[in-house]
């Protein structure tokens, strides 16, 4: 494991966790010097416009990251403790993005691995729906993750509704994911790739359609990789 980072140095003052319900109480706060904000307190899209404001007004807004990493790590230490059986760790589709966060999706999940030498049960549908909602290249990140500790791999389906595409394993894989699919394992060998599907369950002909595309994906992908 590395070693811990230092304590946060910079001066915050008075603060305030943020919420919408409280919104307009925290704006009349003239000595609020910071307010901490949750992804479960903005919802999808753009940020509230009273994040925004506050923002603006110069006060520092913390989002719950490096810290969140730190208690992550200790939480996967207790249930590593617990547990006879190796732990592998998934991340998430996130419909919301910090400006400028401290850590993008794959630092973070790389960090985390590293510091608590869990696997990493990567899902594709993830990297996508978080690239494509935020404007950034699946592949680039991707090849960021720590695939070296890939237990195995999920695959899902998902929905573009409004110019939001949502992972809902409950729709049809789309191409782009398939696409990580060839991708990953033309780079790496991962130990299983297994469709992820929870509701709205397509009939039988449909599942085995969807399971022969992501075998064909990864034979493309192991063919390029041995041939590289």
């Amino acid at each position: 494991m590395t070693t811990p980072t230092s304590p946060i140095t910079t001066r915050l003052g008075g603060g305030a966790g943020w919420r919408p319900q409280i919104d307009g109480a925290l704006a009349q706060v003239e000595t609020l010097g910071f307010i901490e904000v949750i992804a479960e307190s903005i919802g999808a899209g753009a940020l509230p416009d009273g994040v925004v404001a506050a923002r603006e007004r110069g006060l520092q807004v913390v989002p719950h990251t490096r810290e969140a990493l730190e208690i992550l790590c200790e939480n996967v230490a207790i249930a590593q403790e617990a547990l006879p059986v190796p732990l592998a760790l998934e991340h998430v589709a996130a419909l919301v993005q910090w400006p400028s966060p401290e850590m993008d999706e794959a630092t973070f999940v790389r960090e985390l691995i590293e510091r608590t030498g869990a696997l990493l049960l990567l899902d594709l549908s993830n990297p996508y729906a978080n690239a494509l909602n935020h404007g950034y290249e699946a592949l680039e990140a991707l090849a960021r993750f720590p695939l070296e500790r890939i237990a195995y791999v999920h695959v899902g389906g998902g929905v573009l509704r409004d110019g939001v595409y949502h992972d809902t394993h409950s729709h049809p894989v789309v191409p782009g994911v398939l696409h990580l699919v060839e991708e990953l394992c033309a780079i790496a060998d991962p130990p299983g790739v297994m469709l992820e599907h929870d509701d709205d369950f397509p009939p039988a002909s449909e599942l085995i359609a969807e399971l022969k595309a992501i075998a064909a994906a990864v034979r493309r992908g192991g063919e390029r990789r041995a041939c590289a």
